[in-house]
């Protein structure tokens, strides 16, 4: 299968970031003809003040159910519709009871709905250049290891921030996960410097294909502007950079080959010594 990762550069103007994102998606698809295609994290509203993004957020349909979704929902229904695609829809704000979700979406070319993750480690941090985060003054954690399947692949959610917790991929090895989805929105100095080291370390660990694509450039937070990384990637099981776009809007594309999955696990079968060493890490 091939997958496109699109790289975005959104802001906290929910219509123009659809827009930006349908105009994207439709070159991918028309220059890569991907089986699946995958947004970044927080895509429709990025920054603005809590208002903002409580007011771009949607109450989600419950799953299975005929009952029509929100604007974003919606389009990422009609997209993977329109082109016959699998469309894993980076992640959204979902509204919760209390709080808000950082939430995956992922429809098949049917439209019909595979999966819904809600991001499980929330960002609360300051980072290198002295930049306060508290996503959890906002979004409520998920708690479940997700993943469903595309075509012959099983794929695993988890979004930016999670890349950190390595026993959620080795949950999603273990789930049967050949491709992990990690959708993002890093920060500029933790993307530096961590970034492509995480991904291909989590990649080496799981034996797992990794797709992560980024929102880049410049945004508008209530305290001024802030800045994204980008450098979308796709990495293979040998934690190999196979594809990346580094800066700017647009995508990267590459094959995801289950026979080297299947070589790279046969001939070093690190989920099985693992068991077999019976040590509680």
């Amino acid at each position: 299968m091939r997958v496109a990762v699109v790289q975005m550069n959104p802001g906290h103007d929910k219509s123009a970031n659809i827009a930006q994102a349908e105009r994207l998606i439709d070159a991918a698809v028309a220059a890569e003809r991907p089986g699946l295609v995958a947004l970044p994290e927080i895509w429709t509203c990025l920054g603005g003040d809590r208002a903002t993004r409580h007011a771009a957020a949607e109450a989600l349909p419950e799953t299975g159910s005929p009952d029509p979704g929100g604007e974003a929902y919606e389009f990422l229904r009609g997209m993977a519709r329109r082109h016959g695609i699998h469309l894993h829809g980076g992640s959204i704000g979902e509204r919760g009871p209390e709080k808000l979700y950082n939430t995956t979406l992922a429809f098949g070319p049917e439209g019909r709905e595979l999966a819904r993750y809600r991001k499980i480690h929330l960002f609360d941090i300051v980072t290198p250049d002295g930049a306060g985060y508290r996503e959890s003054a906002t979004y409520g954690g998920g708690q479940a290891v997700v993943t469903y399947q595309a075509g012959p692949i099983r794929v695993g959610c988890a979004i930016c921030y999670d890349i950190r917790f390595p026993e959620l991929f080795l949950a999603l090895r273990r789930a049967g996960a050949e491709l992990i989805l990690l959708p993002a929105a890093f920060t500029v100095p933790t993307g530096r410097d961590h970034w492509e080291t995480l991904i291909r370390a989590r990649a080496i660990e799981t034996q797992c294909w990794f797709a992560a694509p980024a929102t880049w450039g410049e945004h508008q937070e209530r305290g001024g502007p802030r800045q994204t990384y980008g450098h979308s990637l796709i990495v293979d099981p040998w934690g190999r950079v196979v594809a990346q776009l580094p800066e700017g809007v647009g995508f990267a594309a590459a094959d995801i080959d289950q026979a080297v999955t299947a070589r790279l696990r046969r001939d070093m079968p690190v989920l099985e010594h693992r068991d077999a060493a019976q040590v509680s890490y």
